[in-house]
């Protein structure tokens, strides 16, 4: 027989249910808040900001932007987490997620306290030397690197830069050795890489792509597994000796755990439905990214790849957290 106890309990969970269920039906009844994890001017915010103007048009309600930079985006994360699930606050993730867990302890579980809504894009770097190296393809560099041990250069900026980590990545599967030279971004690189001091970078291939059209730059290949629809003409670095070499920028929009599956699909429908107007897909190509909506699965496993990848190569190289 039943407890009055167990009763109740069964009673609230019914309650609770079709609260939430009401919830959705009606979201969203307010504006809804989109975190940026950095400053304003950069890609993801750029990103940010244009999924949520034409968000905004869907959902019939205001999306508004928020930057909340500091800790590598860990604030802005820890404040998504501990938000309610409830939809109203969402979040720009960052290819640098891959290496968050790796690097700091943080105060929550990107896996778990998180809900993934919608994959967005990816932005691939290009791999270059400097015009006087005496390489013109990636097999041609390894070579070089193995028969010159230490002699080669790679730039990075922060210790889980995707620029720092891809060198890394290319330093084991090509089974050479470069040596990593720390700088405080692209602007403090290119002086000493067009000047010969540096031998090789990986950046954005829009920031690249002046320089390497004027030949003061050669271009290797790009770092996604599929050629860059900016840069059609260049092949990857799997199609150029390093089989299956993926180290790539991304975006994707993440709630805070135990939002309502309504809600969520609401939100992927809307946002995979955008990444297909012509207008976003330009400015999104505009900023060297290339759109890749998806679903909420597929951003799931998509972080947890990259998680497991970088977190593998940050051991290896025994990177540490400044």
């Amino acid at each position: 027989m039943p407890t009055l106890h167990g009763t109740l309990l069964k009673a609230a969970g019914l309650l609770l249910a079709l609260t939430t269920a009401v919830a959705a039906q009606d979201y969203p009844n307010k504006p809804v808040r989109l975190i940026i994890p950095f400053p304003p001017g950069g890609s993801n915010d750029v990103v940010g900001r244009l999924i949520a103007t034409h968000l905004s048009e869907r959902l019939g309600k205001q999306v508004v932007v928020d930057n909340r930079p500091g800790a590598n985006g860990i604030i802005a994360i820890t404040l998504v987490v501990n938000s309610l699930p409830d939809g109203y606050n969402l979040i720009m993730a960052a290819g640098s997620w891959g290496t968050l867990s790796s690097l700091y302890k943080l105060p929550f579980d990107l896996q778990k306290d998180l809900t993934p809504i919608s994959f967005v894009g990816t932005s691939p770097y290009v791999l270059v030397v400097q015009s006087t190296l005496p390489v013109k393809s990636v097999a041609d560099l390894i070579a070089y690197g193995k028969a010159n041990p230490g002699k080669l250069t790679f730039a990075g900026s922060t210790p889980g830069s995707l620029q720092r980590l891809a060198g890394e990545l290319l330093k084991r599967t090509g089974g050479f050795d470069m040596l990593y030279v720390p700088y405080k971004g692209t602007g403090a690189v290119m002086p000493d890489l067009l000047g010969g001091r540096l031998d090789v970078a990986f950046d954005n291939v829009l920031i690249l792509t002046p320089y390497i059209k004027k030949g003061q730059l050669r271009a290797l290949g790009v770092t996604s597994t599929k050629r860059s629809v900016v840069f059609p003409e260049l092949p990857t670095l799997a199609e150029t000796g390093v089989p299956g070499f993926h180290a790539v920028g991304w975006f994707g929009v993440f709630a805070t755990a135990k939002t309502p599956q309504a809600i969520v699909n609401r939100l992927n429908s809307e946002i995979v439905s955008l990444m297909k107007e012509p207008e976003v897909r330009d400015r999104l190509l505009a900023q060297g990214a290339e759109p890749q909506p998806g679903s909420p699965e597929d951003l799931r496993r998509y972080l947890a790849g990259e998680i497991e990848k970088w977190g593998k190569v940050i051991r290896e190289a025994g990177i540490k957290a400044e």
